[in-house]
């Protein structure tokens, strides 16, 4: 070995390898402290914003002007071109737009026009992948290995991909952001009991809990501030609610606006309901808990079988193994 170079393991020098590793995970640990010490309230901004539509609104400042109303409504040239085309080929309906709309809610987002725009590329997005893949594999032939059905199976793919990408992307965003509503729902509403008990408002307590758990659950949080925003200046607050349940793809959410327009009609005390139903959310929280954990030795069989038994059968069996063949070939000799 060269003196003047370091060991070498498979061909590479261990200490330049070691010196790169070092360095690269003491940048890693600088970026951590970095971000830990930046860190910056995530609701911030948006609060920002609806704090001041809300003041806006409050105090009459609402222009009829144009330029403020397209504004307002979130609408621009180019969106009414796109619907003013689909609408002209027949193929845009206002059922389908509130579905798409719903959706849009469910994934956290607030502007209800990029609808239009998510039917436009399910309509878009098949055509530009499906000639792409019938150019790139029928007629520049990039796949030559390919029988028949591979390439009418790719074609057919690139199709429902470009006409399901946009659906599956919504649907992967909303279900993770309903789990993170989930999680932090059953505190939330011990937060609700404790400040309806401490005499606060409904529109105050929602404030308050958007506060105390904006940083753990920011979706819970972001969306519990548009709740208390709307209840303090929509006319009817059963309104409200029903947006909260509207944003909101939670049967657990459901049953909560329910309590609460229930105890606006009637009078209902709202601690008690509320403290009944975070009982049972936690309950069934822990039933999910108790649930997976039964899952597990069904969902270790097969990795067991596969990973571990045939290691574990070499470790127990091949010292037996040698020795049975070494006495074999001792024998013959």
């Amino acid at each position: 070995m060269d003196p003047a170079t370091g060991p070498t393991l498979l061909g590479f020098d261990v200490l330049f390898v070691g010196s790169v590793l070092a360095g690269i995970a003491a940048l890693a640990v600088l970026f951590a402290l970095y971000t830990a010490v930046t860190i910056k309230d995530p609701m911030a901004k948006r609060v920002k914003a609806l704090e001041g539509r809300r003041e806006e609104l409050k105090s009459g400042l609402v222009t009829s002007s144009a330029k403020k109303r397209q504004s307002l409504v979130r609408k621009t040239d180019t969106t009414e071109k796109i619907k003013d085309t689909l609408g002209s080929m027949k193929v845009l309906q206002q059922s389908q737009i509130e579905v798409v709309q719903q959706k849009l809610a469910h994934a956290g987002f607030r502007n209800k026009e990029v609808a239009v725009y998510i039917i436009a590329l399910r309509m878009i997005l098949p055509i530009l992948l499906g000639g792409t893949a019938f150019v790139c594999i029928f007629l520049l032939d990039m796949f030559p290995d390919w029988g028949a059905v591979k390439r009418n199976g790719a074609l057919a793919f690139s199709v429902f991909a470009g006409y399901k990408g946009p659906e599956i992307y919504l649907s992967n965003i909303a279900k993770k952001r309903s789990d993170a509503i989930r999680k932090g729902l059953p505190d939330a509403l011990d937060l609700l009991v404790i400040c309806a008990e401490a005499g606060l408002t409904v529109d105050a307590a929602f404030n308050r809990v958007a506060k105390e758990l904006g940083r753990a659950y920011p979706e819970l949080g972001d969306e519990f501030t548009l709740t208390a925003i709307e209840l303090s200046f929509l006319n009817e607050r059963r309104k409200a609610f029903n947006n909260l349940a509207y944003r909101v793809d939670l049967e657990a959410v459901k049953g909560v606006v329910t309590t609460m327009v229930q105890t606006e009609k009637y009078g209902t005390p709202l601690a008690s309901a509320l403290r009944v139903l975070s009982a049972e959310f936690r309950n069934e929280r822990m039933m999910r808990a108790e649930e997976k954990a039964a899952r597990l030795p069904a969902i270790m069989t097969v990795p067991l079988i596969l990973f571990i038994l045939p290691v574990l059968f070499i470790v127990i069996l091949g010292p037996a193994a040698c020795s049975i063949s070494d006495a074999f070939s001792g024998g013959i000799g």
